[in-house]
Formats: C-alpha cells, sequence, structure tokens
C-alpha cells in the first residue's frame, strides 16, 4: 500500500465549487482508497492505495469530481514521501507564522518549471524558492498583500495548488496515523 496526499485545489473557498468532504471520502473509496481521512473542509484528503501512481490517480480523480459534481477541479496528488521530502526540502528555518508561508504543490516538473512567471512579482520582503518537487513562498507582510501569492491563486497559479505551512504538517501528521 502506498499512503498518498490528495489536494484539490481551489475548493470550499466561496459559494461555487463547494465539494463536501463526506463525499470526497466515498468518492476516493469508490476509486479505490483505503483508510480514507479528509483534513480541514478544503479539499485535503489521505488515502491508501494498493498500486498508486499520482500522475494516472490525479485525472482519475478529476474526472470523478466532474462526473459527480459536475465542474472541473484540479487535483494534484503526492506520495506521503513525496509529502515528507517536500517537507523536508523548505529551505528556510522554520517561520515565526506558519501561515504566512505557503508551498506550492505541482503535478509535475513541467509545472513546477513555469512557476518561475512569479519571480518578478516576489516583494522586497518576501522569500521564494522553487527546489526541486515543491516551491515555497514565505510573506511577510500576510499572504492577501502579496503580489506573488495573487499570482499563485489565480491564473498563472492553475496548475498548482497552495497550502499554508501549519495545514502541510497536519496532513502529513494525519498521513502517518495509524488510526485514520
Amino acid at each position: 500500500m502506498t499512503t498518498c496526499l490528495v489536494l484539490l485545489r481551489g475548493v470550499n473557498v466561496g459559494p461555487v465549487k463547494r465539494v463536501p468532504m463526506a463525499e470526497l471520502r466515498t468518492l476516493l473509496g469508490e476509486l479505490g482508497g483505503e483508510r480514507v481521512a479528509t483534513l480541514l473542509n478544503s479539499g485535503n484528503a489521505v488515502a491508501d492505495w494498493p498500486r498508486a501512481r499520482p500522475a494516472t490517480l490525479a485525472p482519475r480523480i478529476a474526472a470523478a469530481l466532474r462526473q459527480r459534481l459536475g465542474f472541473d477541479v484540479p487535483v494534484v496528488v503526492k506520495t506521503l514521501a513525496d509529502g515528507l521530502a517536500i517537507a523536508a526540502g523548505m529551505p528556510w528555518p522554520e517561520p515565526p507564522d506558519p501561515a504566512r508561508l505557503v508551498v506550492v504543490f505541482t503535478a509535475d516538473q513541467a509545472d513546477l518549471a513555469a512557476l518561475h512567471a512569479v519571480d518578478p512579482l516576489v516583494a522586497p520582503d518576501e522569500a521564494w524558492h522553487i527546489g526541486t518537487q515543491a516551491a515555497y513562498l514565505h510573506c511577510a507582510g500576510g499572504l492577501l498583500d502579496s503580489r506573488a501569492a495573487e499570482a499563485l491563486l489565480g491564473r498563472a497559479g492553475q496548475a498548482v495548488t497552495t497550502r499554508n505551512w501549519a495545514t502541510v504538517g497536519k496532513l502529513l501528521a494525519l498521513a502517518q496515523r495509524s488510526d485514520r
């Protein structure tokens, strides 16, 4: 079994694109996921699959969501090993406010490389790093005032999804729990 993190982009942040977490758990179970659990109400899930391949699992989940809910939801899937490597790859000492550090998850290397388009938007008081498996943005002044964060949440970030550092930690802890 391979434990995977399932990250949905842009759901449950307004009146459209509502994905009930109970529905997500059911759907992942129907697709063969076992020990499925969700975190928060923002499209975070973990599940075990017998033969998990994130590159093929993500489009299967997206297609099932489209069929069941009637709208498109970008999906990024990472193995637990990938998630732990992404957390270990955070390039700075622990930020003073984990809510101001976002991890940018991508489906593949091409999407990661495309994030260089955000480079000119990074403010002098922000830190931006594109690693080997994810990108990291620390917004000292807050995410709402960051042009780089706005780009990642908008059109420039259509192929990615972001999670703040605190959520990444909670998601990894959930994935490693034996009682989920």
